[in-house]
């Protein structure tokens, strides 16, 4: 009998060894990170101003809620191992940055990575996973997105599930963001270890440049759009395909911003600001704080939108959302604009995964998501000019 119980008490210590916490992440989570502006020009003052902001810009109001710090926050380690931050960066440590960041009812995030270092050069989590969830844990950690580099021969599933199994084993529920860059098909296992997984290599602030960083390049969100093709039947609710943070606001024409911004909606993206939130200006502000554009995102039934028709320059994606209504994405990729004229009932809305086959009938009133108002109803022949590398973006309801 004791040794029944024994086996008994050990079989359920490997069920909930080998667990990633549920009920996270069931949209696509909404956030910001340092890197894309600041990189590792980062301070505590700059992460407080970053969460004051966060709530009296009205990003909070429209969802947003992890303040995620990246790389270049560590000092290092003690001599017991434990990491501890950069006293001169965040002189009150990293506990009390994360109570400040909770009193204001936002979420904490950190940054690691599976290697041995960095990608900036500082300690890694490699072989200190369980020591390192602990540490995050007793800080107040809420979100870790752990990266990639200097990872030598590593395993990346068994290196990812190893930390999942330190932060559920440390007890805090923490959403585990996987940031492998997509070089090991993180898509095909990442549902079972983390809630969202990268697919590419960064992002960069352009249309459709790249820009080489010696062994790597960084990509415009254009052609990180691209690379998400096929791989919508991986992401739901809890699990979902991350095309890198956002750029908007970080120097791109406001016409590319709101595209951008659009297409991570559409592609059901997280969306982790990168800008300076502390001086944004009015064009910028209203894009990231577009509610009805947020709620595409955020939609419960959590499915990824795809490209529906592709003519070249021109594209429509569409996305099914709940209640038998969808969102049609018009994107043009010209240089020059493009009129449109679309009938909405001459096409089957059908897409095999969301189980979606419809035609429209007259009666779905069209909202125009970014003028914020409605436009008419599917009756009618959609006609309207769409600017050169922007977007109109609508919900069809009825």
């Amino acid at each position: 009998m004791k040794r029944c119980f024994l086996a008994l008490i050990l079989l359920f210590s490997t069920v909930c060894y080998g667990q990633k916490f549920d009920q996270l992440a069931l949209t696509p989570p909404m956030g910001w990170n340092s890197w894309n502006r600041f990189a590792c020009d980062i301070r505590e003052d700059l992460i407080r101003q970053t969460a004051d902001a966060m709530v009296t810009s009205g990003m909070k109001d429209a969802g947003y809620r992890y303040i995620v710090i990246d790389d270049c926050w560590s000092g290092g380690r003690d001599s017991l191992g434990f990491l501890y931050p950069d006293p001169a960066k965040f002189p009150s440590g990293m506990k009390a940055l994360a109570d400040y960041i909770h009193a204001k009812g936002l979420k904490f995030g950190i940054y690691s990575d599976a290697g041995s270092r960095t990608c900036g050069g500082f300690p890694g989590s490699r072989g200190h996973e369980f020591q390192d969830a602990q540490m995050f844990a007793n800080w107040g950690v809420d979100y870790l997105k752990y990266d990639w580099c200097n990872t030598d021969s590593l395993n990346a599933e068994e290196a990812y599930k190893s930390m999942r199994n330190a932060l559920f084993t440390a007890g805090r529920p923490v959403v585990l963001s996987i940031c492998e860059w997509g070089n090991h098909s993180p898509w095909q296992w990442g549902a079972e270890v983390g809630h969202l997984w990268r697919t590419t290599g960064d992002i960069t602030n352009c249309w459709g440049c790249e820009i080489l960083y010696g062994v790597y390049s960084a990509f415009g969100w254009t052609q990180i759009l691209d690379k998400q093709k096929g791989l919508r039947v991986y992401a739901g609710p809890g699990h979902w395909n991350d095309p890198d943070m956002l750029e908007v606001g970080n120097g791109m024409p406001i016409n590319e911003d709101r595209a951008h911004f659009s297409l991570w909606c559409m592609i059901a993206a997280p969306l982790i600001a990168g800008n300076d939130l502390r001086n944004m200006s009015k064009e910028t502000h209203d894009i990231l704080t577009n509610k009805e554009v947020i709620a595409i995102d955020q939609d419960s039934l959590g499915v990824q939108g795809f490209n529906f028709i592709d003519d070249g320059d021109f594209e429509i994606w569409l996305k099914p959302l709940k209640n038998q209504e969808f969102a049609f994405c018009f994107f043009n990729r010209g240089t020059t604009p493009y009129a449109v004229s679309y009938d909405w009932q001459k096409y089957n809305l059908s897409d095999s995964f969301s189980n979606t086959n419809v035609r429209l009938d007259g009666n779905y009133k069209i909202r125009d998501l970014w003028a914020k108002k409605d436009i008419g109803t599917t009756k009618d022949i959609f006609k309207a000019m769409v600017p050169a590398h922007d977007v109109i973006m609508v919900r069809v309801y009825k």
